[in-house]
């Protein structure tokens, strides 16, 4: 299986395609293959199961999502700017794509284990008898920018308990925000920008902003 064949590549571009503009209930392997004008057993030469072929649309997600991290803490300002940014990009990115961030973060994909004998660290192509790769460790270099910032933010207590529980707070307002359950329950306070939510999880994980 070759990890740069143009075909697996026009298959995880359909799949990107596919799950930005009608969601995770369409990327249906045939549907991926019907729409990258191939037979549907054809994505079997590169993604032997269903899960191969999704965890690599899904890790594209998170190479977007790490590109705008990146720039995100490129900006000029204090530890905390820097991490209402990310906690801005973050929030801002679920809810443009939401069948995207939905798929990045499925437990069945996310829970998934290592492949064997592939002889590359990480690596995304599965064989006879391998196992899943563990997607959710596209999270890690995101989460320990996140770590570092929060280090620099706070002196006392642990930056990665910290920083764990403002990323559930933050995960919790795309959400919830997503689903319109936030919306309802602020209706008495009248239009709340979510960049306010954002803030409130700074100032409930880092203290209040003195600057």
């Amino acid at each position: 299986m070759d990890p740069h064949s143009p075909l697996r590549e026009r298959l995880i571009d359909v799949g990107v395609d596919l799950v930005l503009s009608e969601g995770t209930a369409a990327l249906g392997l045939r549907e991926i293959a019907r729409r990258a004008g191939v037979s549907h057993g054809a994505p079997r030469r590169h993604f032997p199961t269903h899960h191969s072929l999704l965890s690599a649309i899904a890790r594209r997600g998170f190479a977007d999502l790490g590109v705008r991290f990146a720039a995100a803490s490129a900006r000029t300002g204090s530890p905390r700017e820097q991490v209402r940014a990310l906690g801005c990009a973050y929030v801002g990115y679920a809810l443009e794509h939401r069948g995207m961030f939905e798929l990045m973060f499925r437990h069945d994909l996310l829970d998934s284990e290592r492949p064997e004998n592939t002889g590359e660290e990480g690596a995304e192509e599965e064989g006879a008898g391998q196992q899943r790769p563990r997607l959710r460790e596209s999270t890690i270099p995101l989460f320990r920018l996140l770590v570092g910032l929060v280090s620099r933010c706070r002196t006392d207590g642990d930056p990665e308990v910290i920083a764990a529980a403002l990323w559930a707070n933050l995960h919790g307002v795309a959400q919830l925000w997503a689903w319109g359950s936030l919306t309802l329950v602020l209706e008495a306070h009248g239009p709340v920008p979510v960049e306010r939510l954002v803030d409130a999880a700074l100032d409930a994980h880092l203290g209040p902003d003195r600057s």
